[in-house]
Formats: C-alpha cells, sequence, structure tokens
C-alpha cells in the first residue's frame, strides 16, 4: 500500500524538504533542530544498520539461534524515539533495536537473548522506561494501554509541568492489526482517553502476507474508527517521523488523549532469518522501495546543508567499531547453566518450578552415574 494523498512527507526521496499546506504544522519542530541534532538522527540510522548486518552475519555463521531485521525501517523508529522525552514509556514489539539502543539497552542484551542465553529481560526503570521486547503478536498494545490508564489515575498528565506530564507510545506492526489485542487496546484508550501514541510500523508484510491483503483501506484509518485522531506518514522520512510523533506526544501529554501514527516504510530484508522473502516478493516492490532508502535520502539532506564528509566518514567508523565490539562480546560469553531456565518463571520462588529444576538436576547426574 504506496503513499496517498494524506501521507505527511517533510523530506522528499531525493532529500530535499516538501513545502506544502499541509506540513505547516509540522516545520517548526524541524526549524528547531540544530545541525547537531540532524547528525544524532544520521548516526542512530547507520549505526544501528551497521549492527543489524552484523547480526544477521552472527546468525548465519551460527552464533545466533534467530535475527529479526529491522533493515529500511530507521527513519520511523529513530525519528519517534528522539520525538520522546525520559520520562515517556516506550513499549516494543520485537524488532525496535535502535530504539532500545537509544534508551540506554546494551545491543549484546537482545542478542544474547537471540543466542539463547537469556529470557531477554531488562528493567524498565534502568533504560529510560523502555520496556520488554514482546514476541506474542499485538499484546504489547494491551499493555501499553494500561499503563497510559495508570498514568492518568496517578495525575501524571496535563499538570502543566514539563518534567511530569507523561506520555505512552506503542510500537506495533501491519500484521498485528488483524489481532484482537489492537482493537481491544484502542477501545480503551479512547473510551479513558488515555496519554499515548499508537505508533504503527506498516511495512508492508506479515511475514508473507501482504498488507493489502488483511486490509481494504488505509490502516491509519482504523484509528479514527475507534474516535482516535490518526495520522499517515512517511516513514523513511526521519524528519516526519520526529515532527509529527512529537507533536502527537506532546498532545498526549497535555491531557489531549491518545492518537495513532501509521508510518509507512518497508522491511527491505527477511521477517528474520528462518524466512525467505524471495518466495513471496518481487523484485519491483524491492527497486521501489530501495529508491526510497531512509539514510540516503537523510545523507542527501545533510549534504545539501553543508555536511562535510568527515561527518559521514566519523559516523561510518562508529558503526564498524560497534559490529566489532559486538562480535568479541557476544562470541565470550558464557554458556549459562542449565538451571537458569526455571528463574524469573515467577516473582516468588515455586514448588512447581523447584520440582523441575530438581528433576533435571537428577535426570543429568544419571549419565554422570552411568559412565
Amino acid at each position: 500500500m504506496p503513499y496517498t494523498a494524506a501521507t505527511v512527507q517533510l523530506l522528499s526521496p531525493e532529500g530535499t524538504l516538501v513545502q506544502r499546506d499541509a506540513n505547516e504544522q509540522y516545520i517548526p519542530y524541524v526549524d528547531k533542530l540544530s545541525d547537531d541534532a540532524l547528525y544524532e538522527f544520521h548516526r542512530h540510522m547507520v549505526v544501528m544498520r551497521r549492527f543489524d548486518i552484523e547480526a544477521a552475519n552472527l546468525q548465519r555463521q551460527g552464533q545466533l539461534a534467530l535475527w529479526i531485521p529491522s533493515n529500511g525501517q530507521e527513519a520511523a523508529q529513530v525519528g519517534s524515539a528522539l520525538a520522546a522525552k525520559p520520562q515517556d514509556h516506550l513499549f516494543p514489539a520485537y524488532r525496535e533495536h535502535v530504539i532500545a539502543r537509544i534508551r540506554g539497552v546494551d545491543p549484546v542484551t537482545i542478542l544474547a537473548m537471540l543466542r539463547g542465553h537469556s529470557h531477554g529481560g531488562w528493567d524498565p526503570k534502568e533504560h529510560n522506561n523502555f520496556h520488554l521486547y514482546t514476541l506474542v503478536i499485538g499484546s504489547q498494545t494491551l499493555h501499553a494501554t494500561g499503563y497510559a490508564m495508570g498514568i492518568n489515575l496517578d495525575g501524571m498528565v496535563g499538570t502543566g509541568d514539563p518534567d511530569k506530564d507523561t506520555a505512552v507510545m506503542v510500537y506495533f506492526g501491519d500484521g498485528s492489526t488483524s489481532q484482537g489485542d489492537v482493537s481491544e487496546a484502542m477501545v480503551f484508550a479512547a473510551s479513558y482517553q488515555t496519554p499515548q501514541v499508537f505508533f504503527l510500523q506498516n511495512n508492508h508484510w506479515a511475514i508473507s502476507v501482504p498488507v493489502s491483503r488483511q486490509s481494504r483501506t488505509p490502516l491509519y484509518l482504523r484509528g479514527e474508527g475507534f474516535g482516535i485522531p490518526s495520522v499517515q506518514i512517511d516513514g523513511n522520512d526521519v524528519l516526519a517521523s520526529f515532527a509529527v510523533t512529537k507533536a502527537n506526544l506532546d498532545a498526549a501529554r497535555s491531557g489531549h488523549g491518545p492518537s495513532f501514527i501509521e508510518a509507512l516504510t518497508y522491511r527491505m530484508g527477511a521477517h528474520t532469518t528462518s524466512d525467505d522473502p524471495s518466495k513471496y516478493r518481487h523484485d519491483s516492490e524491492l527497486e521501489f522501495w530501495g529508491q526510497r532508502d531512509p539514510i540516503t535520502r537523510f545523507e542527501n539532506f545533510l549534504r545539501g546543508r553543508g555536511a562535510s564528509d568527515t561527518v559521514f566518514a566519523d559516523i561510518a567508523a562508529e558503526g564498524d567499531d560497534l559490529a566489532a565490539d559486538i562480535r568479541k562480546r557476544i562470541t565470550e560469553l558464557e554458556v549459562p547453566a542449565n538451571s537458569t531456565m526455571f528463574d524469573h518463571v515467577y516473582s516468588d520462588p515455586h514448588p512447581v518450578m523447584d520440582a523441575q529444576r530438581q528433576a533435571l538436576a537428577d535426570f543429568e547426574t544419571s549419565f554422570e552415574e552411568g559412565q
């Protein structure tokens, strides 16, 4: 489902600013950005794409059980994440790697989960309110809405204090819009006027199912159907992602209720490394979206503003350094004891877990006794 007449685009595929009446309300957000802030957008996108490539290589070399690529979706993620304030709570799905890093999650923590070394958890309080990856499709929208309801009840919205007023943003994909959880989350968000932004990354494929089979209308209209103000943006335009998200988060913190953003982007790689997209996608589609690459677009924009080759060389070097660092650290991880699989299943000690842990220990001991 390509761009529509309603799509907000601030930066053209060629990297030039788009001047039209529909953009006027968002231009002030962009005008306030310094050169350093713009370079920060580019740095996050480039460095984490390099991380993404390295992680895929690690999986192919047997160092990870699985990898979940985010190649092509960097602008949607970086722009929206940098639009949030530290007190805002972000609820991801499972592909938001650059957002995790922006919020302070060590990338090796994500890789350790996909290597089978951990259950994948981190404490959101210690990572700038970035909540846990969620593999149960769409369920994070319910978690986010419930949390946003609690923020409302705690009086943390519409106080006029910019350091206190808090919003929630939840990320989900086009495939999850077919799950009942997402609809239920929007029902409660609209009913309770939660301080919340639903951020849909429409990457056009729910594994092998195209979005056109799931919805006969643009997905941002789903939000409108629940009475939630909604907007569709060019998700490969980091400026649009930043400005539109910031405007909607500001409104949420001020007590104006939930909103819905559909970011039109594209999953350039496979759904995961266990998927073969060549079985269901056409080369013409890849070519179309390749010409709208978010990183190339933004680099053209920055060069047009006078950015030097040194800026891009330094950023590329940082990406290479991160790739080398995560490769070294992930291969040095010690294999955890088998018994750790029973840890943290429940918040308190549980007799069933204790029995299963002992049963595994006895089973392993039986091999030693038979030698």
